[in-house]
């Protein structure tokens, strides 16, 4: 059972929002590498300053989600979520205007910190759902976002076609609607009696780090999910523009690619992590996604036709078991009172990753373009494994409910 009866409505709302949100970044995947190479001039300075934006992002995911968990421990998740929302709607129509490269800088900036709305999403869930099933609850999370980017990407390559910002106004729309929907729908998750008092000292990013130190098997699954975003991190920086220049992929069909990987993504956390997790338990499941997830991205590295880059998609999917059951152990470490902070240290950890991520993949895609175009990914695919095996040393405690 993921959530009582009573909660059942929140949770259908929850999941509609995220996929409404995430539909709305996923429709400007295929135009933004291509407008940002429009303003940069050329194929390598697109790469650089795509894992710029990209970090930029990320950095303000840092500084930001452990205060707006904190925030969703005090106030509650409601508030934190529709205020978000508008603001991501906002730094869309902001990046549908923008001139030139700093403009679109300013946009990540804002969009990296209305989107840590999701740590409270992952809070909300964490509120009325059972510690056993919480691994099922966050892979129906992921299966919103994997519909979101089914959707979007078509959708972005498609409008992608006629104006390269169209897509842009599109998204704003996405996320207006899914604030008017929370406006009206959304109940609070976390009662008054729950709540935490606000503190800058567990709000700011380092304050926040400490809670993933307080038990070790804590700090040793943080530093799996550091690694996964890590190799996550190879499509948002580089996949678009090295499909484009190796295998000739325009923006139409990248967007559908994009939605063939949210499809595959959906299908794999909302179908396969309940049953995966139930039989084999949350820690098997994890490496198991984990290892699927490094072979996809090794055999998109060494794809020599497109068909066959592709394919890769499909071995790539199963890393969709590592990530709701990696959340799940890590729920089971800390108090009720904790689940907000949790998820903004999290977040401040994919961030971290986020930072140093795309630049170092940007960088190593305008190294090697000429010569080694796939070295991005093989990296990638080296740093998932790394991960396995990190997630190999965790104790057995970590993986079962006590």
């Amino acid at each position: 059972m993921i959530a009582p009866r009573q909660y059942r409505p929140a949770v259908a709302f929850i999941l509609v929002t995220a996929m409404l949100d995430v539909m709305a970044m996923g429709i400007v995947i295929p135009v933004l590498p291509a407008l940002i190479e429009e303003f940069a001039g050329s194929a390598a300075s697109a790469g650089v300053w795509n894992g710029t934006l990209v970090a930029l992002w990320a950095a303000m995911q840092f500084l930001f989600s452990p205060v707006i968990g904190s925030l969703s421990d005090r106030y509650g998740r409601r508030p934190v979520i529709l205020i978000s929302t508008l603001g991501l709607a906002a730094d869309w129509v902001l990046m549908a205007l923008a001139p030139n490269l700093w403009w679109l800088a300013v946009g990540r900036i804002l969009g990296g910190i209305t989107s840590s709305s999701f740590t409270a999403v992952y809070a909300y869930m964490a509120d009325i759902t059972p510690p056993e099933g919480r691994a099922r609850a966050y892979g129906l999370i992921g299966a919103a976002f994997g519909l979101g980017f089914v959707a979007g990407p078509a959708l972005g390559g498609v409008l992608g076609e006629f104006d390269a910002r169209l897509p842009f106004w599109v998204a704003a729309g996405m996320s207006g609607i899914a604030f008017l929907y929370g406006l009206v729908v959304l109940p609070e998750s976390l009662p008054a009696d729950r709540r935490m008092a606000f503190s800058w000292r567990r709000a700011n990013p380092l304050g926040a780090l400490k809670l993933l130190r307080s038990h070790p098997e804590l700090t040793g699954l943080a530093s799996v999910n550091f690694l996964l975003y890590f190799a996550h991190h190879v499509f948002s920086a580089v996949y678009v523009l090295y499909a484009g220049h190796r295998y000739g992929i325009g923006s139409f069909e990248v967007g559908l690619m994009l939605a063939a990987a949210g499809l595959l993504d959906m299908a794999v956390q909302g179908a396969l992590v309940g049953p995966a997790s139930k039989r084999l338990g949350d820690r098997r499941t994890m490496l198991v996604g984990l290892v699927g997830g490094a072979g996809g991205l090794l055999a998109m590295g060494i794809a020599p036709t497109a068909e066959l880059f592709a394919l890769a998609l499909l071995p790539n999917a199963l890393w969709g078991l590592a990530m709701p059951t990696l959340q799940a152990m890590m729920t089971r470490r800390v108090s009720e009172r904790e689940q907000g902070q949790l998820q903004g240290a999290n977040n401040s950890v994919a961030s971290i990753a986020g930072v140093g991520s795309p630049l170092f993949f940007g960088w190593v895609y305008g190294l090697s373009i000429a010569s080694l175009p796939g070295l991005s990914f093989a990296i990638a695919a080296a740093t998932l494994l790394g991960a396995a095996f990190v997630a190999l040393g965790i104790g057995r405690a970590a993986t079962e409910t006590a």
